[in-house]
């Protein structure tokens, strides 16, 4: 995991797009004609009600599942048809954090994040522990707990560890799956500050999906809101003013930590890193 291993991105300058996508499962129909775009090197977060498709966005951009018709761009690159072969340097691009941490239970903390290291890379063990040592410090996480299992690591503290993981390889973009579910109050503006410092370090573009409104006001900087019918999206500010009512009363009594411009006022979680 490099300092700075991404430029400078250029402004609004879109890294994932979603064009005219249709998707289906079964008789079930998730989006219909869905376009959206996630800006380079933002927090984006998307949001909605149960079954609205938030993490099959995650999902389609993996390449894990395919639309029925539409495109989908990452970085550039439209993936909506390549074979699992020519996903590979795709993929390479992505870091997941998924909901669960999803860290294997039997290894260590330490070969947990070794692990990404030893697949696909040639380094030698003694780079691999400076990189596994460097993972832990950009997460706030002392040396001594690469000693741990997962299962001796509380909610957050596995929260970070994946998130450490997840960015070993330098990914281009972080696709973030329920980041701050199932954590207290505490731990969840901890990991929002967290995701926040990690995108001003590396430049990564991150794509996170969530159902606590309240914490995406806090540290987004794009929202992608998905609706029954569609989707609207603008930064936390412009969709507070939005004259759509459904946005309105998603968005209502969540706002209080939010300035007119959409800033997060003094003392919010997302900026205090």
């Amino acid at each position: 995991m490099s300092a700075n291993p991404h430029p400078e991105p250029a402004a609004e300058a879109a890294e994932v797009e979603l064009r005219g996508v249709h998707m289906a499962f079964g008789d079930r129909a998730v989006f219909h004609e869905l376009s959206c775009s996630f800006p380079r090197g933002k927090v984006s977060v998307i949001l909605g009600g149960s079954g609205s498709g938030k993490s099959t966005v995650l999902r389609l951009i993996g390449g894990l599942v395919q639309p029925q018709a539409g495109h989908i761009l990452v970085a550039g690159e439209d993936i909506t048809r390549l074979s699992e072969a020519a996903m590979y340097p795709v993929r390479k691009k992505l870091g997941m954090l998924f909901q669960g941490g999803a860290l294997l239970d039997s290894m260590t903390v330490f070969d947990n994040l070794a692990f990404p290291l030893r697949e696909h890379t040639r380094l030698p063990e003694a780079e691999i522990v400076d990189e596994v040592q460097r993972g832990l410090a950009a997460v706030g996480l002392a040396n001594d707990v690469g000693d741990l299992l997962p299962g001796q690591l509380s909610g957050g503290m596995i929260k970070r560890a994946a998130l450490a993981r997840a960015i070993m390889l330098d990914p281009v973009i972080l696709l973030c799956d329920e980041p701050v579910s199932g954590l207290d109050p505490v731990s969840v503006k901890r990991i929002e500050e967290l995701l926040v410092r990690i995108n001003r370090q590396l430049h990564i573009t991150m794509i996170v999906v969530s159902h606590h409104v309240a914490s995406a006001l806090r540290f987004a900087e794009h929202l992608l809101i998905l609706l029954p019918d569609g989707a609207v999206a603008g930064t936390p500010g412009e969709l507070r003013r939005s004259p759509d009512l459904r946005v309105a009363a998603f968005l209502s009594d969540e706002c209080d930590g939010i300035d007119d411009t959409g800033t997060p006022r003094a003392g919010a979680a997302a900026r205090s890193a």
